[in-house]
């Protein structure tokens, strides 16, 4: 299987390492929690504009 290298992918990747250091670790961003949602939504418009 082949991935695209392209920008949702990387969003992709760098939110599932944010979720997976947040799970493992119990780390908590504080006031940067918004940045996981953020992520999520740039990554998923990302993938379906297909970049």
């Amino acid at each position: 299987m082949k991935l695209k290298s392209g920008l949702g992918v990387t969003l992709l990747a760098a939110y599932l390492l944010v979720i997976g250091v947040m799970g493992v670790f119990h780390v908590s961003l504080g006031q940067f929690s918004l940045l996981v949602p953020i992520l999520a939504l740039a990554s998923g418009v990302a993938l379906l504009m297909g970049r």
